[in-house]
């Protein structure tokens, strides 16, 4: 097949890296515009854009589908298909309806649970023991169309957004290549999805990221969990705001006031949650690295009886 693909970020890169490795043609990328990075504020492709360009393909960056030359461009590519992957654009019907066969997306999340732009994050804030990868036909609704293809994978205790993440991301790339020989086929006996079951999830912000020691310490590590690489989970300590990478669930109860540091150990800081106990693990000081609470510790001198938040 001709295949247009679209998508921005490291996920979408990992499944145009699989596609390229077909006998389809890709005849052009999708991708957002350049974006300022790091501390000097330079322009800088996506990830997808980046592989694209290595391989000599066209690379399209439209602001939207609004114009009608954006909209002529995209026809002139006659593609049979257009992969969506992260892309960043809610596209238009006009859009979805170009390709011979439509547009297809890969979502990670088993829908309809957790349609959205964060559906890794939310599924470990939440507490989900699964999640998975769908191959989706689309339509104009935000993830609601029906189902092609799915494959689920276990979350661990110890996932964070990040290892979920590039696990969600390889087993994408997997599904989508294992569908795409049959697909006119799965197109036709696509699962509508059960909008009764649908949650959604909301995009991050960094207000989130602010610890209430009052919860139970088993959400307070979801957080810290579902928020590594970003926001980060922060609290504060003598008047600074330091962020907390990773911490573990001690199964005890607190006997402190939420938020009272109870132990410090050689490699960890026991605080008491609203219910139970949390054991911070990695933390990262203004202006200082994310390191071991060991390597805190040989530098600064905090103790129980403190008060955290």
């Amino acid at each position: 097949m001709r295949i247009i693909f679209a998508g921005t970020p490291d996920f979408a890169a990992e499944t145009l890296k699989a596609l390229l490795t077909t006998n389809h043609e890709i005849c052009a990328v999708y991708t957002q515009p350049d974006r300022p990075s790091g501390r000097g504020r330079k322009l800088t492709a996506s990830p997808v854009k980046q592989l694209a360009v290595e391989h000599n393909i066209a690379v399209e960056q439209p602001l939207n589908f609004k114009q009608d030359d954006a909209k002529q461009i995209l026809a002139d590519y006659q593609a049979d298909l257009m992969i969506v992957v992260a892309y960043g654009l809610l596209l238009p019907q006009t859009v979805l309806d170009t390709p011979r066969l439509g547009c297809i997306n890969i979502h990670a999340s088993l829908l309809p649970r957790w349609r959205g732009a964060a559906p890794i994050q939310r599924a470990i804030l939440a507490g989900d023991t699964e999640t998975g990868v769908c191959i989706m036909q689309m339509e104009a609704g935000l993830d609601t169309g029906p189902v092609l293809s799915r494959a689920s994978c276990p979350i661990k205790a110890e996932d964070t957004a990040e290892t979920l993440h590039d696990r969600l991301a390889i087993l994408g790339a997997e599904t989508l290549l294992q569908s795409l020989p049959n697909l006119v086929e799965l197109q036709s006996k696509a699962q509508i999805q059960d909008d009764g079951s649908t949650c959604y999830a909301a995009k991050l912000l960094k207000q989130e990221a602010d610890i209430d020691w009052q919860l139970p310490a088993s959400q307070i590590v979801r957080q810290v969990q579902a928020f590594n690489p970003w926001p980060v989970a922060q609290t504060s300590w003598q008047d600074q705001v330091f962020r907390v990478w990773a911490a573990v669930l001690v199964d005890e109860k607190a006997t402190a006031p939420a938020g009272d540091i109870i132990m410090v150990n050689k490699d960890s800081i026991d605080v008491a949650a609203g219910d139970g106990i949390v054991r911070l693990k990695q933390i990262q000081m203004p202006g200082k690295r994310a390191m071991p609470v060991a390597d805190f510790l040989n530098a600064n001198l905090i103790k129980a009886g403190e008060h955290l938040g």
